[in-house]
């Protein structure tokens, strides 16, 4: 659910190249359902009915999830998503665990994690560089 579907899949296509695959007009106007893919997957979402269902309103701030998409540049996509009115919340760049990785906030409240796999990485090789980098081993 979301508050303006209609208008969060005109901002996905802008930050994420989505495509709508479909969508479901209900009352007053609203979507009932629509399916859009970003890159191999797909995303389905529908405009707040809370309302209309006797359900609480949507609770304001953070969200209790990160969409993680990985893509073949991270660094283009993450400048198309800023460009197209993410917020920063985490620069992306180079990780201990192999990714070149950031997050972002979309204007509607999502967060999205955006990475390109840059080198594997074995667990062991990825803890002594967590261990390097937050200054000691990890209890």
């Amino acid at each position: 659910m979301v508050k303006g579907a209609a208008d969060y899949i005109d901002f996905l296509k802008r930050a994420f190249n989505a495509v709508e695959l479909g969508r479901s007009p209900g009352p007053g106007g609203k979507l009932m359902h629509a399916t859009v893919q970003v890159g191999d997957s797909l995303m389905m979402l529908a405009d707040d009915f809370c309302a209309e269902f006797g359900q609480p309103p949507f609770a304001v701030g953070r969200m209790p999830f990160v969409v993680h998409l990985y893509v073949p540049d991270a660094d283009a996509a993450w400048s198309q998503a800023v460009a197209a009115g993410c917020e920063v919340t985490v620069p992306i760049s180079d990780q201990f665990w192999g990714d070149r990785y950031g997050t972002v906030k979309d204007p509607f409240g999502v967060n999205w994690a955006i990475a390109t796999r840059q080198e594997e990485v074995t667990p062991e090789e990825a803890q002594a560089r967590a261990d390097k980098m937050f200054g000691g081993a990890h209890a």
